[in-house]
């Protein structure tokens, strides 16, 4: 047994926080925040003493999306580094408070980038082979999605390849498809006959993933978990069963490490 896997993981959604640069103008309540969060992820994914680094995030997505590009804010956007509107189409920021460009450009030096740099020095600094983007959907797609209503699988392992994991019309791939074939199959064998295990579907992979790839060519896989898997009718989650999630999540990851790297 091995002191640390050389993972890098990142949980860029997992924060609930909103900054002092946008309090006063926010147009949604604190359970509103938490439900376009990724809540949760922070336990599921807490590899923190097995893994060679883990990077994490306190600031809500909605206000600070470390998942975008840094140019890809409102007006251009709504879905972009900051969020113009929620899941189901709730305007983020009271009428007439959205930010400008200089509270967004504020943002993106206090809290974007030193993320951004953290993952960097992670990845210059330490042995890392492989580092996972660790994140939660809804069990469905929300209203602001072209499938809205769809029902999602349990688990989205993406790469920006097709639904194989191969890259599709020649485009970059973050990871190996048969690295992404062998960590669908790690999972499919933990979590048999609980739901199905899906490649690029709905996600193909977000910013975070391609823009440390390309600077270092580490193989990045951004990992989806169904929260209908763990979340209650009520958006509750019990800890134990996040705990219990957490070392299956770690025994499928590990699993398939083993087999790639042996």
């Amino acid at each position: 047994m091995r002191d640390r896997y050389p993972f890098l993981i990142s949980i860029p959604h997992g924060g609930v926080s909103v900054p002092p640069e946008v309090r006063g103008l926010v147009n949604l309540s604190r359970e509103e925040v938490a439900f376009n969060s990724d809540p949760h992820t922070r336990l599921l994914y807490g590899f923190d003493k097995a893994v060679e680094a883990l990077v994490d995030f306190n600031v809500s997505r909605v206000f600070v999306d470390t998942n975008r590009a840094p140019y890809d804010y409102p007006p251009r956007a709504q879905d972009g580094v900051v969020k113009v509107i929620t899941q189901d189409g709730t305007p983020v920021f009271r009428k007439g408070q959205m930010p400008g460009r200089e509270v967004i450009g504020r943002l993106l030096e206090n809290y974007y980038h030193p993320f951004h740099g953290q993952l960097a020095r992670a990845l210059d600094t330490l042995p890392i082979r492989i580092a996972f983007d660790c994140h939660s959907m809804l069990p469905r797609s929300p209203p602001v999605r072209m499938d809205a209503g769809h029902p999602r699988p349990l688990f989205c392992l993406s790469n920006r390849g097709d639904r194989n994991g191969k890259p599709k019309s020649g485009g970059l791939v973050t990871c190996p498809p048969e690295w992404l074939q062998a960590l669908a199959r790690s999972f499919q064998a933990e979590f048999d006959g609980e739901g199905r295990v899906a490649m690029n579907d709905p996600f193909r992979g977000g910013f975070i993933s391609v823009a440390h790839h390309r600077r270092t060519r580490v193989p990045w896989v951004q990992v989806e978990i169904n929260r209908g898997f763990y979340e209650t009718e009520g958006r509750e989650a019990d800890e134990a069963h996040l705990t219990e999630l957490r070392e299956r999540i770690f025994s499928a990851l590990t699993g398939f490490w083993d087999e790639v790297s042996g």
